[in-house]
């Protein structure tokens, strides 16, 4: 169960504290690093179908970019707050940093609920977004994409107001879009296998064969589904999964002792991740509570669902068997929890880390699009593997060298490089 009074910007200044003692940073480059360089808040009204105008909050947050233009997704939800967003834009400094990719962080957002808005409210709120910050986003300065209820018909909108507003075409603009207009093939995959990848490594240092793992899933969106998928293709058995039911307002575990199957659940998901209740029992699912998800005793936990997950509450409720848990979601680990899963020797593969293929992939993206060429499905998913790979030992040798917990180690290299990028530009 998410803490009420969680305040996801206040956890990812304490951790990068944490990490800044450590490196021993000057206090200039704390206080640089610790707050967004700059960000954007501002109105968006739409006419809406009855014939109201109503004024949605659109945010923009722009953390750092010594590294490269700011790169971060843009989410439609209802309890969407700014310093959700600052979070988020944090994050995902360190996220492009640790794969080592040429960009800084950025993250956006709308408070709204997409469930409740049709395709063409959908559209105006996508273009007044774009609207509102045309003039300070772009493929030189900041390049969005889509994540929590927004996909790539979103992103194309975005796209198509953009160049109508500066009167040119700049398919670099913003990643995600679909197959055929400028969109990557391999993006879908990219943040699930991204996932599995490093689960991948993490077992083999082990000496575990994925034929003899299970796993538990929350959420069941694009991150969860193809996180199963590859996971199923490496012989692993994913036990449940966990996804929020917006006819009953409430998150429900659906399982099967088999394993569940991934197509069958598919076939009764709509577009926002949501499983069909009445349609899964039939099929002979459980449906257990929302938090039955973390309980199960299999090796593997993932949460790709939102932040806030696990917290000093419901920590104590993970199994003694598991052995990794690797987070799809960002900053779904509290400090509280966090210590403690520390403590219980749980393998950690931190969010930053584990999920950056969805940004690692809209990079190739941005580069296809700038160089109007673009690569097979293969090359992508095998660039992609390589990337990962190579990031994911990069921390892993320095977590074995120096005998820090992953989350330390990957962050001291994320923070490290960014910090270096300011001093060499002569920010401080």
């Amino acid at each position: 169960m998410a803490d009420k009074n969680f305040n996801a910007f206040k956890m990812a200044q304490q951790q990068f504290d944490q990490i800044a003692e450590k490196l021993q940073l000057k206090q200039g480059i704390r206080d640089l690093l610790r707050n967004p360089m700059r960000e954007y808040h501002f109105n968006i009204p739409v006419k809406m179908d009855d014939g109201t105008t109503k004024v949605f909050r659109g945010f923009r947050v722009q953390h750092n970019d010594s590294r490269g233009p700011c790169k971060g997704g843009i989410r439609f939800h209802p309890q969407e707050t700014v310093d959700t967003v600052r979070a988020l834009a944090t994050w995902m400094t360190w996220k492009c940093s640790v794969v080592d990719i040429p960009l800084g962080g950025g993250k956006g957002g709308v408070i709204c609920d997409p469930h409740n808005l049709n395709s063409r409210e959908q559209e105006q709120i996508c273009r007044g977004w774009v609207r509102q910050i045309a003039k300070n986003v772009g493929p030189l300065t900041d390049v969005p994409a889509p994540d929590v209820m927004t996909n790539s018909q979103h992103m194309l909108w975005m796209l198509d107001e953009y160049e109508a507003i500066h009167g040119a075409k700049f398919p670099g603009f913003i990643t995600g879009k679909p197959v055929g207009m400028g969109g990557s093939l391999g993006r879908t995959e990219a943040t699930g296998y991204g996932v599995m990848y490093t689960v991948r490594e993490s077992l083999k240092n082990m000496g575990i064969d994925p034929k003899d793992t299970s796993a538990s899933f929350q959420g069941f969106g694009n991150v969860s589904q193809y996180a199963i998928e590859l996971f199923e293709k490496m012989g692993g058995k994913a036990v449940c999964v966990s996804c929020w039911d917006q006819n009953d307002q409430k998150s429900y575990t659906y399982r099967k002792t088999t394993g569940i199957v991934l197509d069958e659940l598919r076939a009764i998901t709509d577009r926002f991740g949501g499983i069909n209740k009445a349609k899964a029992l039939d099929m002979g699912y459980e449906a257990l509570s929302g938090e039955a998800w973390l309980e199960q005793e299999v090796d593997i936990l993932i949460p790709a669902a939102l932040e806030n997950q696990i917290t000093g509450e419901n920590v104590s409720k993970i199994s003694n068997k598991v052995k990794i848990l690797a987070e799809g979601a960002n900053g779904p680990t509290t400090p509280e929890a966090d210590k403690i899963i520390h403590e219980r020797n749980i393998f950690v593969i931190p969010d930053f880390l584990a999920n950056a293929g969805g940004v690692t992939c809209s990079y190739f993206e941005q580069v296809q699009c700038n160089m109007n060429y673009f690569w097979s499905r293969e090359e992508v998913l095998s660039k992609l593997d390589l990337k990962m790979t190579s990031a994911f030992h990069a921390v892993s040798e320095l977590a074995k060298k120096k005998n820090l917990y992953m989350r330390d180690a990957a962050y001291i290299i994320a923070i490290d490089r960014v910090a270096r990028a300011c001093e060499d530009r002569g920010w401080i």
